[in-house]
């Protein structure tokens, strides 16, 4: 699941750049809309409604439900970590494009190829990330993931006049550390609320990572100016926060992943002992 958001969101930049360079900055728009129509079509048919849980009676106030679940104490250290999660995309995605051809020399007819090659990397390591999360542990792929991301970060935010090979290779480098960051946070964090808390913590967890996507955003267009002959400037300064995010969360999941083994161990020891009885 995680490769597919991630290769959607690095293979429509491409795609929306060609069709607007060939057609307008409408065209776009109207793929999505067309596409969006298609697949609702074959949701319509072929997916099955999950709604078996509806049929349990609950005495349990949806509001009170979602109180409850914002307030306790494991669940809020999620969604902190989850603010922070989203800030490094959200802050650097919005300005990339224009940074790559004006600050990095890439014409706007190469830059879908940037994006196109980074996808297809995103689709081949997405599910190698979620193999090293299982073998080595969710908690060490996210830390691996997140110091190769914060050199990474460093290093496309500080550059100037680059090769497309060069910068293709970066960035399918920064994505194979993103890809690696997003697979192994979701296993872990999803493996936090009780089950019948699952739905509720979710939605919240969303909404929040969405609301710091927008937040992150703003704050980082308050970050960079662009100049009269086009760069990005300050995106160095906006890389040095990137990278101060990515390293908080390293100690905001620590926790989190304590939490989540400490939790399995109790269910595994709990499994064991009813089998021996």
């Amino acid at each position: 699941m995680q490769t597919a958001f991630a290769a959607a969101q690095v293979l429509g930049l491409p795609l929306g750049l060609y069709l607007a360079n060939h057609w307008s900055w409408h065209a776009p728009f109207f793929m999505i809309a067309g596409v969006g129509a298609g697949v609702g079509v074959v949701l319509a048919i072929f997916l099955r409604p999950i709604n078996e849980h509806l049929l349990v009676r609950s005495e349990r106030n949806p509001l009170q439900h979602l109180l409850a679940t914002v307030s306790r104490g494991r669940y809020l250290r999620v969604f902190a970590a989850t603010t922070l999660l989203a800030t490094g995309g959200f802050m650097l995605m919005p300005f990339s494009s224009a940074f790559t051809v004006n600050n990095l020399g890439i014409s706007l007819h190469q830059l879908p190829m940037v994006y196109m090659v980074t996808g297809v990397s995103s689709i081949i390591s997405g599910p190698l990330m979620g193999r090293l999360s299982d073998t080595i542990g969710k908690y060490p792929t996210f830390c691996l993931g997140t110091f190769l991301g914060m050199l990474l970060v460093g290093v496309y935010c500080n550059l100037g006049l680059t090769p497309l090979g060069g910068v293709i290779a970066v960035n399918v480098l920064l994505f194979v550390a993103i890809m690696a960051r997003m697979i192994s946070s979701s296993a872990l964090t999803s493996a936090v609320p009780d089950m019948q808390d699952r739905g509720a913590f979710m939605a919240i967890n969303i909404s929040v990572s969405q609301l710091a996507g927008g937040v992150a955003a703003w704050v980082a267009g308050l970050i960079v100016v662009q100049a009269p002959d086009g760069r990005i400037l300050h995106y160095d300064t906006l890389g040095w926060v990137v990278i101060g995010a990515m390293l908080t969360t390293v100690l905001m999941m620590y926790p989190i992943n304590k939490s989540v083994r400490a939790a399995a161990a109790a269910a595994a020891a709990a499994k064991q002992a009813a089998a021996s009885n």
